[in-house]
């Protein structure tokens, strides 16, 4: 458990470095979740067995979430959202356990365009990104500036989120990009199988982006 004081609030996060790690990914969850996802916490467990750190974080208060709860307007706040992540990848750069290490951002749903806000903020430390059922669309013109890898993945059922990603796709300039498609899943990857397809395309695009230098 990690405090990470961004700004003018404290954020609380699980901090995971296993012996030996290159590289780290920051989780950015998606609306309406924190750092207690099932879904995050199945793929950050993945990621750590091939020997990937992790930052699982809230990215708002206890006091955001009870309003988020009522007005679900905090969650699509992709400003505020990225600027959390911007702080968190500035802490991690001066953190003793994590300031060596090349940063990659998980991102789902709506935390999949704050991720891609701030690594466009970045550049110079944001070696990966992937997006889980993600909302590149939200990130707007932060598009064309993102200079990291992404992998973009979608469930094959989830046919609004996957023209928003193909549309997406087209305005990433990056040259390593991809989209995938999970045949037969629906948005959360709830059917047998699609999570662990999630979490093996994930550290295959990790392992691939962050064991190496930044130019």
């Amino acid at each position: 458990m990690v405090t990470l004081s961004i700004g003018e609030v404290e954020l609380a996060g699980e901090l995971d470095v296993p012996q030996g790690a290159q590289g780290i990914v920051l989780f950015a969850h998606g609306s309406g979740s924190s750092r207690f996802s099932p879904r995050n916490q199945y793929v950050a467990r993945a990621l750590r067995a091939t020997g990937l750190a992790t930052l699982l974080m809230d990215l708002l208060t206890r006091e955001e979430d009870v309003v988020d709860e009522r007005t679900r307007a905090l969650r699509f706040d992709i400003p505020l959202l990225a600027k959390r992540l911007v702080g968190a990848t500035d802490w991690l750069t001066h953190h003793a356990e994590t300031r060596h290490l090349v940063i990659g951002y998980f991102g789902a749903s709506t935390g999949a365009a704050a991720a891609l806000v701030a690594a466009a903020e970045r550049p110079r430390v944001v070696g990966a990104i992937v997006s889980r059922g993600g909302r590149p669309d939200l990130a707007g013109g932060a598009l064309a500036r993102v200079r990291a890898p992404t992998l973009l993945i979608v469930g094959g059922r989830d046919e609004t989120v996957l023209d928003l990603n193909r549309a997406a796709l087209e305005k990433l300039r990056v040259t390593e990009k991809e989209l995938v498609i999970v045949p037969g899943a629906t948005h959360l990857f709830q059917e047998p199988g699609a999570l662990e397809q999630v979490a093996a395309l994930a550290a295959e695009w990790f392992r691939r982006f962050l064991n190496k230098p930044l130019e």
